[in-house]
Order: C-alpha cells, then structure tokens, then sequence
C-alpha cells in the first residue's frame, strides 16, 4: 500500500534498514519517551475491529498495560483541553484551557514558513512531563508534531521546544508545509525546510483512497447521505487533481497522519532524540481520525477503515523507532482527546430517542435584550461548549443574578437539554456518583469563570451542524484509550477507572523525574514494575 511505501522510505533512512541494524543494548533509563494522541479515537473501535489489527495498534493492546476504562475527566472535551491535559497531569481547570476558542490563537505571533497569525501557549498555565525532564537535564531534546497547531502546542506546555504543525498554505502557496510561530523561532530549522521542499502533500493529487480490506469485510453501510455534507459519500474517494486543493483537503483524508508520521521520524533522525545517554521526548499528535470522524460519523465505513490504516501505519513508525533506538530504550504512551457521538439520525435515536438538536440563540437573544435595556454591552455575554461567560464589567445596571437566573430558566425549557447549573452550586453535590458535575468542575472554578453550564441529554448536538460532533461530558465523549508500553510497565488488562491526567505522573514515576507543582492526577503504580 501507499503508505507503507513512504513510511518506509523514513524508516530505512532512520533505521539504516532494519535488517542491517544491530538492536542497540537497553539502557538503565529510557532513551526516548514517545506519546502519541490519536485525535477523536474512541476505544470501542479497537473491540470492534480487533480482530482485523495486526500492526501498531495490534502491539500496544496485546504487549502494552492497557486500562480500558480511561476518560478525559471534563466536561468540555474539545481537542485544546484534552491536549493540555495529556503530560501536564492537571484539568483545564488548573491547565487554563477550557475550550477550542481559548486555545492557542495569539495575534501577538506570527507564523514562521507561511504567512499569518501565529499561534502560542500564551494562555496556558503550569507545566509539563517536558520542563520536568529539563529541570532534571537541560540537554533534554523535545519534539512536538501535529497537523493541528493546538495538537502540537499544548502537550508541550510553554516550553520552548521544536514544535511544528501542518498549514495549508506555503509561504502564500497553496502546496502545505509544516510551520511553526515566532513564539518558538525566527526561521523553520533546515530539516524542517527541507521536509517541506519534498512536497509530499501534492503527490497525494489524483489519488484514490479506496478500502484496504475487501468491501465484504466492512459491515457498515456505504450508502448513508447525511456522510461528509451528502457529497463524496461512497468508496473510492478521489482526492482533487489540484495540488493546491489536496493542500488544504488532505485533513480529510488518511494520508494526513501518513505525512505526520514523516516528519515525526524524520525529527528523530536529524535531531538525534533517543541518542544520547538523557532521556528525550517525542510527542505526535495524529488528527486524521477526527477529520474522517466529523465528515462521516463513528459509524461509517470510512472510519472503520481509517483505523485499519491508523494500525498499519503505527506499526511501520513503531518499528523503525524499535529498530534504530532498541525496543527496551523506548516507552510509549497512547491517549485521545475525545471521542464522538454519532450523527443523530444514524443512531443516535436509537441510543436516545429523545435526542435532538438544540438552538440556544433565543435565549441569547433574551439575554442581550436584557442587558440592553440596563444599558450595557451586548456584547458581554457570550456562549460556547455549554458555557455562559459574562463580562461584568460591561453589563451596565441590569442584575446580574436576574440575568443568570432568566437565561437558566429559559434554557432548561429546551428540549434536548439534560441540566443547566452554576458552578457554584455543582460543588455541593456528589461528584463520585454525579459524572456531570465533577466533569464540569474540573473545567471551571467558580462562577466568574463561568456563570452557568449547560449538559445536554445523551447524543443531542447543539445547533444544525451536519456533522458528528463531540464536547459533552458524556462518556461517549470523555472514554478514551489509556496505554503505556516499555519496559517500566506490566502488559496486562486493567479494569480500574482512571484519567488521562493520570499519565503524565505515572510516566514522571516511570522516569523518575519529580512533578514541578502539585497535580490532579496520580501514578497508575499498579501497572508499574
């Protein structure tokens, strides 16, 4: 297959060609820490298509300390908030990312190998498994990757690593390159210039992304029209002849964590990581799976197939990695930053048959009526990812409790909508047993971060978006995979509930690095040698 074939053009490269590589001799400490964040990766879909895996997937579930009930602990589970998450150990609540919109946008940066607005952890708060490692060795080397900018940014942290991810656009060209911010750099580091002068991205012009597995080995339907806005619905899928528009359509497609996966092995050859006596840090954030899955839904063929190609394409990256650095030097961690719900009219209604899509721009409207008539600001409130943000200082003379009380009680009326609550008032019930509230506790402190939130009934979506979607804090959203593999860690199934911020502490335990603050999550000892 395609991929193999350019995936093992690096891995020869890295590797010297496996065949002719001695193994290097296993370490007292790991070489290399690799930790790989499939974007919207759902665990049902390894127990679903398992027995189809044989690649990379295949080796972390069947070799690795997999803990099959992991979730993302919070309420909003968007991708910036399940990204800061992964190696800061700390909810959005103390991580300062809560939501997409407050990501990593900064207009005080600018992109460094394309033209436009940068992007930054200028909002993002503490630190990272990346500043513990520095702390204890600042020859440390750290390499991010992403097709996402806040795939690549936030598992960092603040610190100032080679961080770099997938933009459309080259220096006005619409060919796609990865760039980075002037938050990291002045200029793209020659390796990296390099990568991008190979225009991988147009050779993907014209192709067809047609099933890996004869068609009788997908029981999903191939006919369903609500997929990827009605249009292009049913295998093969040709991508455009135009290589600027593959450019910018290629997150639609598998090859997009193809080309990741690239320049992430060829980060590790040219910056030499694993090949020192420190431990370095690798993080690959894979965005293809949450292209496929919005266009074409949890239940679709593409997505089914995508997971195939996701496996094989794991086990050629891991593979070059074992084969250059010695399979015992490295440790590797696997999480998402979500899941998704189904589109409600595939089956989502006969999850819920009460689901619905549901309109809060009434009761925004009521609201900015209100504020009006006290003169304020209209623009003072806002509304986004189930939260009601207000600006009180802009309110003007009208009661803000009034306020509040009148947007709750109108939006607790529309269908769709499970609860409406204050955040205040959340911390007085059982966050054991109440899902919901702890969730949204661990997104928000206090009701001036947050001056009310509201949970939908399972499987509704907000508003008319054709699309699968995600950002509750249902567990279809926030059930994650959770899967450590190397040779600090016990193989083995392992049935206890944790979080994903459980994992940057149990790797800090594993390396015997200390955290540099107090964390949310704990080290999962269990699975520790």
């Amino acid at each position: 297959m395609r991929f193999r074939i350019l995936i093992g053009a690096v891995c020869c490269v890295l590797a010297g060609c496996a065949a002719t590589v001695q193994q290097p001799a296993r370490s007292a400490q790991p070489k290399l820490v690799v930790f790989i964040t499939v974007d919207q990766l759902r665990p049902d879909y390894y127990d679903r298509w398992k027995h189809q895996l044989t690649g990379g997937l295949a080796l972390l579930y069947s070799e690795g300390a997999v803990f099959q009930n992991g979730y993302q602990d919070h309420a909003i589970t968007e991708t910036a908030p399940g990204h800061a998450s992964t190696m800061s150990g700390r909810f959005p609540v103390h991580t300062g990312i809560a939501s997409n919109f407050a990501g990593v946008a900064d207009p005080a940066t600018t992109l460094i190998g394309t033209m436009g607005q940068g992007a930054s952890p200028h909002r993002f708060e503490g630190t990272t498994l990346t500043d513990w490692l520095l702390a204890r060795d600042p020859s440390t080397r750290v390499l991010s990757v992403s097709r996402k900018d806040r795939g690549a940014i936030l598992p960092i942290g603040k610190s100032k690593a080679q961080v770099f991810w997938y933009s459309p656009a080259r220096e006005g060209e619409g060919t796609g390159a990865f760039v980075t911010s002037s938050y990291y750099a002045s200029e793209l580091p020659q390796w990296v210039r390099d990568f991008n002068e190979r225009r991988i991205p147009q050779s993907f012009a014209g192709k067809s992304w047609d099933l890996l597995r004869p068609a009788s080995e997908y029981p999903e339907p191939d006919t369903v029209e609500i997929e990827n806005l009605g249009r292009d619905f049913v295998f093969p899928h040709l991508a455009p002849e135009d290589s600027a528009a593959i450019a910018y359509l290629l997150p639609n497609y598998p090859w997009s964590d193809e080309l990741t996966l690239q320049l992430a092995l060829e980060g590790v050859k040219r910056l030499e990581l694993g090949a020192g006596d420190r431990t370095d840090l690798l993080a690959v954030s894979l965005s293809g799976m949450d292209g496929i899955g919005h266009a074409f839904g949890p239940d679709s063929r593409e997505v089914h197939d995508h997971m195939l190609r996701l496996d094989r394409m794991l086990g050629a990256f891991l593979d070059s990695l074992f084969a250059a650095r010695g399979r015992d030097n490295v440790i590797v961690a696997l999480t998402a930053d979500h899941g998704v719900a189904p589109f409600i009219d595939v089956s989502g209604k006969t999850k819920n048959p009460a689901a619905t899509r549901v309109f809060i721009g009434p009761v925004i409207a009521q609201a900015r009526q209100m504020i009006s008539a006290g003169g304020g600001d209209t623009t003072a409130i806002s509304f986004g990812s189930g939260a009601l943000s207000l600006d009180r200082a802009r309110l003007g003379s009208v009661d803000v409790n009034a306020l509040v009380s009148a947007f709750a009680d109108s939006a607790a009326k529309l269908p769709g909508v499970l609860r409406v609550d204050r955040i205040s008032q959340l911390a007085l019930k059982d966050t054991v047993q109440d899902y919901v509230a702890r969730r949204w506790l661990h997104m928000f402190a206090g009701d001036d971060e947050a001056a009310l939130v509201i949970t939908l009934t399972p499987y509704s979506y907000w508003g008319a978006g054709t699309y699968a979607t995600h950002g509750t804090p249902h567990d279809y959203d926030a059930h994650v995979p959770v899967i450590f593999l190397g040779a600090p860690f016990r193989a083995g199934m392992y049935p206890q509930t944790v979080r994903v911020v459980d994992m940057a502490p149990t790797l800090a335990r594993a390396l015997g690095v200390a955290p540099l603050e107090k964390l949310d999550g704990v080290a999962l000892t269990a699975a520790l040698r």
